[in-house]
């Protein structure tokens, strides 16, 4: 079993990206599908950090 991770920081204070997979035989491939998941959703969840009142809403505790 193997790891692998990947952590992006990108013009904010904080980790824009920061996935890992644990225990598996082909973690760059797992993690690749992750990526594949996360980058369209990436910029949404940036800007809900930078301005939550101008952010897509997604039905959670703490939206306005």
């Amino acid at each position: 079993m193997y790891s692998a991770g990947l952590a992006v920081v990108a013009d904010v204070g904080w980790r824009v990206t920061d996935l890992r997979v644990d225990w598996a035989e082909d973690p760059v491939d797992r993690l690749g599908d992750l990526l594949d998941v996360w980058l369209p959703q990436r910029d949404a969840y940036v800007r809900r950090g930078l301005d939550p009142a101008t952010s897509p809403s997604y039905g959670v505790p703490g939206d306005l």
